[in-house]
């Protein structure tokens, strides 16, 4: 009984809702990658279980570089426990408003879309999980990015992580122009 009931919360949770690119649009914002992500960036995040519980916090600096054809981010990470690591992505305009990216650990290729002041990226990743023990574990885990931006130097980014088609936590980031 009881397994059925964790079940039953795990298949409602993977069934909230997210959100969409034809949502209606609360502001007249156009987002251009390119253009918020060209230059030095700071960003402030979390980790968040499916039950809600904060697991991990960090910040993030980064380095982009436009040059035309190519939107190149180093993200250099700091989390609260001391923890190090750096990711750099290689996104592509393939279109008016669509987007190709490789990084490290991602598998194949991410692939987004901008609409209005929106943009949504979706890709699947190796990512480096500290154990208890020190050493670093791998959880492969799909990602559901929407980000919003709220101002000329101020994005919203909320993820859905997912694993196996089950939602098994989101991470909450705020990047700042500097």
């Amino acid at each position: 009984m009881r397994l059925a009931a964790v079940f039953a919360l795990f298949t409602l949770a993977a069934c909230a809702g997210t959100p969409s690119l034809d949502d209606e649009a609360l502001s007249d914002r156009q987002l251009d990658l390119e253009e918020f992500f060209d230059g030095d960036l700071v960003a402030y995040g979390q980790f968040q279980d499916l039950f809600g519980t904060v697991r991990r916090r960090f910040e993030v600096e980064v380095s982009g570089d436009w040059d035309g054809e190519r939107l190149r981010l180093v993200e250099d990470f700091v989390y609260e426990d001391g923890a190090t690591e750096r990711r750099v992505w290689t996104l592509t305009k393939t279109g008016p408003e669509t987007w190709e990216g490789t990084a490290p650990g991602v598998i194949g290729t991410a692939t987004g879309e901008e609409r209005g002041d929106t943009f949504n990226w979706r890709y699947t990743i190796d990512l480096p999980i500290p154990a208890a023990d020190g050493s670093v574990e791998t959880l492969r885990a799909s990602f559901d990015d929407w980000m919003w931006l709220l101002s000329d130097d101020r994005l919203l980014n909320r993820a859905y992580m997912s694993r196996y088609g089950v939602r098994i936590g989101e991470v909450i980031i705020t990047f700042e122009k500097l």
